[in-house]
């Protein structure tokens, strides 16, 4: 997978500042970095929840296996 470096960021921010004009740049980070952290949430939340799923499975698991030693 290939790596973005420093050279590579500065260059898209200097495309971006040419294109967007200083003024807007600023408010245009400011959407992207909501936009980032609203798809870091629904990261987290789905990865919470399939880690409560496995949880779960588990705990059944360990239910019947307790049950047919018995």
């Amino acid at each position: 997978m290939p790596t973005i470096g420093w050279f590579e960021i500065l260059i898209v921010v200097a495309i971006a500042i040419i294109v967007l004009g200083p003024k807007d740049f600023p408010i245009m980070l400011k959407k992207v970095g909501s936009w980032i952290g609203t798809a870091k949430k629904y990261i987290n939340n789905i990865q919470s929840e399939v880690s409560n799923i496995d949880l779960e499975e588990n705990k059944i698991e360990e239910k019947k296996e307790k049950k047919d030693e018995s």
